[in-house]
Parts: C-alpha cells; structure tokens; sequence
C-alpha cells in the first residue's frame, strides 16, 4: 500500500476531489495548511502598507491506495492541481506497512 500526500493550492480541491471520484477514490483526508517552498512567501499591500507573507495557505490531501494505483492516482492529482504557475504544490508516496480499520478490525486493502 501506498500513501499519497498532496499538497495543493487551496482553490485546486474541487477540480482533484472531482478527479479522483472519477478513477473511484472514496475517501481521503483534508487539512488546511500553510508553508513555503521556492518561492518563500510573498509580498502584499494592505491600507498602504507592504508586509511579507512567509506562509502561503495550501490544503494537504492524504490517500492511501493500493500500490499498483498510486502511480494513477499521482497522475490524476497532478494533472487536476496543476495550473502552470509557480507554488501549484508537491506531492510525495511513502509506502504503508499496514492499515486496519477501527470498527471491524479488518486489514490490508479491505480496510481502505
């Protein structure tokens, strides 16, 4: 199995949660967060006065698939997230030992 984390301009969601519906992703979590990478914030005029953002707001997407289909579900972000423009996001895949589901105590790709 196959964890995905996405991180991803916050107004990309609907076009990735849209995305992976298509391919039948059921679940995933979302937070809200923010960071920087590259581009290290930015600058911004507020009443007159400029002030540095050092921490732009992205949302964090975590889906954990079976192995063979996390290379088409990166695809499926990526092309969903992506907008040609700089800060469209990462995405990074860690490999998952085990999964079990709370309520029923089943494992491995049953309990996705």
């Amino acid at each position: 199995m196959k964890k995905i984390d996405a991180i991803i301009k916050p107004f990309k969601l609907d076009d990735v949660k849209e995305a992976l519906n298509e391919i039948g992703i059921q679940g995933m979590t979302i937070t809200e967060v923010k960071g920087y990478g590259r581009q290290k914030g930015h600058k911004e005029i507020y009443r007159g006065a400029e002030y540095i953002v050092d921490f732009i707001p992205k949302i964090k997407i975590e889906i954990v698939v079976e192995a063979q289909r996390a290379e088409e579900v990166v695809a499926k972000i990526r092309e969903a997230a992506n907008t040609g423009k700089i800060g469209d996001g990462k995405i990074f895949v860690y490999s998952i030992e085990e999964v079990l589901r709370v309520r029923t105590g089943e494992t491995g790709k049953d309990a996705i």
